[in-house]
């Protein structure tokens, strides 16, 4: 366990000079599984400068440290959409295949290789920062028989550099 938060940590703190948007969150993780243990939860999430500009949507790069307090690790990057709809609100969606280790069996959500999938509403507080309330799911998308998910709600603090 220690050495996959030594990467994920080294992972996002080496691309912090070039960040466009480190993203620090607290929630709730609901295990579908009965017998799994929910947890709750701390994520790292960067949002690089944006690849395309469609309008009001922003489509970048992302990268996700997840850790919660079952010792259930997620380490996941891929695709992230913000859609700016009004002068402060923002809406954010993300897709992030990575590599899901669970810290004990009854969290195992069916094989190792997870799809993180997030929606998301936030409030612009200043240029720099901003306050969001998202919703996320990790599955395996069916690729194993077993696949119970979970889902997260988290309350993430946002800081642009």
């Amino acid at each position: 366990m220690k050495p996959l938060i030594t990467l994920g940590a080294a992972l996002l703190l080496s691309t912090q000079l070039s960040a466009q948007e480190l993203i620090l969150g607290l929630g709730y993780a609901d295990y579908s599984e009965g017998s799994a243990l929910d947890a709750q939860t701390l994520e790292l999430e960067y949002i690089s400068a944006p690849l395309r500009h469609y309008g009001n949507l922003a489509v970048s790069f992302g990268a996700v440290a997840s850790f919660d307090s079952e010792d259930n690790a997620f380490l996941g990057a891929g695709l992230a959409g913000t859609y700016d709809f009004a002068p402060r609100w923002f809406a954010q969606a993300s897709l992030m295949p990575g590599v899901f280790v669970e810290g004990t069996a009854r969290n195992e959500l069916g094989q190792s290789l997870e799809f993180r999938s997030l929606l998301g509403v936030g409030y612009r507080l200043t240029d720099t920062s901003a306050l969001s309330l998202a919703i996320s799911h990790k599955s395996n998308a069916g690729l194993s028989s077993h696949n119970p998910g979970v889902n997260t709600l988290t309350l993430r603090y946002h800081h642009k550099f």
